[in-house]
């Protein structure tokens, strides 16, 4: 299944028609005034169980700095593992395992508008698989064989409990997300809402359609002229985390 998105914003517009009644002020005597009907409560969205979705996975406590080399130069993003612990952790984890080193750039989306540059298909590092089947890889444990997938992992501003495994419009939030795709974010592309794996991409500019629907986990600070420069088949030559490994956390086996 591939990882992505849509490229394009959906704009929707509310057009709100009142209509103005004249007519006389009393009821008729013999006849109750009719009473309004109240609408009926929408229903309450039930979060999946946070617990159970991240059991098992490795997870970022605090934060962590990444450089990522794009042939010879460097993207320097902090990665949030106060806001996006899971999220923010896989990466870290992957960035260590050497996941990252070798593979190439894409997708990358930077006309009509600037929107994103995607990467992160362990697929990728094969030039041998065909470039219409790049974006449909993921992580795969070598000592397992099982796949990792990471839940969907979105804090907001107005509650201290991260939402997990489902979008925020989907969940009837309309809190605002903590980590904002402006540009230069660092994000996990996924399917299903529960299928990011290793790809990411970074924003080439202010994407706010896609906030609440994924999952920002950072945001570079060094290096945005190299992101500005990035082109389809650029090659990551690394990942490499320069401080913030120890707050990884991984689980025992």
């Amino acid at each position: 299944m591939k990882l992505g998105f849509s490229t394009g914003a959906k704009r929707w517009s509310v057009l709100v028609a009142i209509a103005l009644f004249m007519g006389s002020c009393s009821e008729p005597a013999d006849i109750p005034p009719v009473a309004e009907t109240a609408e009926p409560a929408p229903p309450v969205a039930v979060l999946p169980d946070a617990a159970e979705l991240t059991e098992g996975l490795v997870r970022l406590n605090g934060k962590a700095t990444a450089e990522i080399t794009v042939g010879s130069r460097v993207i320097t993003v902090e990665l949030d593992g106060d806001k996006a612990p899971i999220t923010a952790g896989n990466f870290v984890d992957l960035a260590q395992k050497g996941v990252y080193d070798g593979t190439i750039f894409h997708r990358v989306v930077d006309s009509p508008e600037p929107f994103v540059a995607q990467g992160g298909d362990p697929q990728s590092k094969d030039p041998n698989v065909p470039n219409a089947q790049l974006g449909t890889g993921g992580y795969v444990d070598e000592a397992t064989g099982a796949p990792r997938e990471i839940p969907l992992e979105i804090a907001t501003e107005d509650s201290d409990e991260i939402v997990y495994g489902t979008t925020l419009p989907d969940a009837q939030i309309q809190s605002a997300p903590v980590l904002k795709h402006q540009k230069g974010a660092i994000a996990m592309a996924r399917s299903g809402v529960n299928t990011a794996s290793s790809q990411f991409y970074i924003t080439l500019a202010d994407v706010p359609f896609l906030d609440g629907s994924y999952a920002v986990f950072g945001y570079v600070t060094d290096g945005i002229d190299v992101v500005d420069d990035i082109q389809l088949g650029d090659v990551i030559s690394s990942v490499t985390i320069t401080s913030g490994a120890d707050n990884l956390v991984v689980p025992e086996s």
